[in-house]
């Protein structure tokens, strides 16, 4: 007796719309929740606030992170899938966890971003991800984080503070060149991040600087648009990207 193979097509289209359905559902969900608080504290209370208050306030904010909104999504989508971008804009912590922790599951099973397989393994590594996260925080801060604080002197404090972020960070970025292989692409990179981080910064009003990051990023994907390979891809590579 043989069992029929499943379709994998029509399983991978389930997931999709499956995905895509709750995904927005809860990140409308989660909208209306963060946008919430200041339109309860105008309707709800007597603290003065006005709707001239909430206006500047989200124009100041959108002043200084408003580009964000369109690099992350574009820069996290590659490596995460449309299931990984949902989780990890509802978790946070993206680029210093959720990001790395998918980068090493691909990695480890030598799946290419943008891939479905990269896909599956981002939306597995993001689960466990959240939940040492979660576990850690229970015990490390719920429990015990006032005595650990206590405890701990402030030179190893300032260090951690300093210098652990930063090397997470470089780990992750040497994994995902290595993993990717791109030469071309890796030192435009480095060559947009040495000129935004060793003259734009250092020479520029504090507006741009602000902006810093985005710059960097956004010159980046131009530059290497316009200097890659345009050779047409063979249909076996298509397909493997497919």
């Amino acid at each position: 007796m043989t069992t029929a193979a499943p379709d994998l097509e029509a399983l991978h289209r389930n997931y999709s719309k499956t995905t895509y359905l709750w995904g927005n559902i809860t990140m409308v969900a989660c909208l209306l929740l963060a946008t919430a608080v200041p339109f309860y504290l105008y309707f709800s209370t007597d603290l003065g606030i006005e709707v001239s208050h909430i206006v500047t306030a989200f124009i100041a904010v959108a002043a200084v992170y408003g580009v964000f909104w369109v690099v992350e999504p574009v820069t996290y989508f590659p490596i995460l899938g449309p299931a990984g971008m949902y989780q990890a804009f509802m978790i946070g912590n993206i680029s210093n966890k959720l990001v790395p922790s998918a980068i090493v599951a691909q990695s480890t099973i030598g799946a290419e971003p943008g891939t479905r397989k990269a896909s599956y393994s981002a939306t597995a590594a993001i689960c466990g991800a959240a939940v040492v996260h979660v576990l850690s925080m229970l015990v490390l801060v719920g429990l015990l984080g006032t005595w650990l604080v206590s405890i701990t002197p402030e030179p190893i404090t300032e260090v951690a503070r300093l210098y652990i972020l930063p090397a997470i960070l470089g780990g992750v970025t040497v994994q995902l060149i290595a993993t990717l292989n791109q030469v071309r692409a890796t030192i435009i990179a480095l060559v947009v991040s040495a000129v935004v981080v060793l003259l734009i910064v250092p020479f520029s009003p504090p507006l741009v600087k602000s902006f810093a990051t985005a710059i960097a990023v956004i010159a980046t994907i131009v530059i290497t648009w316009y200097a890659r390979d345009r050779k047409v891809r063979s249909s076996s590579d298509t397909a493997h990207i497919n």
